[in-house]
C-alpha cells in the first residue's frame, strides 16, 4: 500500500470530508499567506485538517464565507456582516482558524 506509506501511521483522518478542491484552494492560499514557502503546504494541511475535525463542509463554507466577506464595504456587503448569525459565524470561523494556525506551527493568520 504505496498511499500508506507517506501518512504517519497515528495520523487519523479528518472526521468531515471536504472535497479535494477545496483543500487545495484553502492549502494555496493558506501557503501565498503565509510567505509561499513549498514546506507550509504541511502545515497549511494541517491546518484545513484541524478545520475539519470541527466544522462539515457545509459550515466550513458557510462561516468561512462570512469570515472573508465580511469587510466588504458599502450596503452589498451589509449581509455578510451586519445580522448576528453573520457575526457569530465569522467570528467562530475566525477563532477556529487561528486555534487551528496555532496547532499548526503557523503564526495567527492576517
Amino acid at each position: 500500500m504505496v498511499a500508506g506509506a507517506f501518512a504517519p501511521a497515528n495520523a487519523a483522518p479528518p472526521a468531515h470530508d471536504y472535497p479535494t478542491q477545496a483543500r487545495v484552494e484553502y492549502v494555496n492560499d493558506c501557503v501565498a499567506r503565509n510567505g509561499g514557502k513549498l514546506s507550509q503546504v504541511y502545515q497549511c494541511s494541517c491546518v484545513i485538517d484541524d478545520i475539519a475535525n470541527t466544522l462539515s463542509y457545509d459550515d466550513f463554507v458557510e462561516a468561512s464565507t462570512f469570515a472573508h466577506y465580511s469587510t466588504l464595504p458599502g450596503e452589498g456587503g451589509g449581509i455578510f456582516r451586519d445580522s448576528d448569525e453573520a457575526k457569530a459565524k465569522a467570528k467562530q470561523y475566525r477563532e477556529l482558524e487561528k486555534k487551528a494556525y496555532r496547532a499548526c506551527g503557523l503564526k495567527d493568520p492576517a
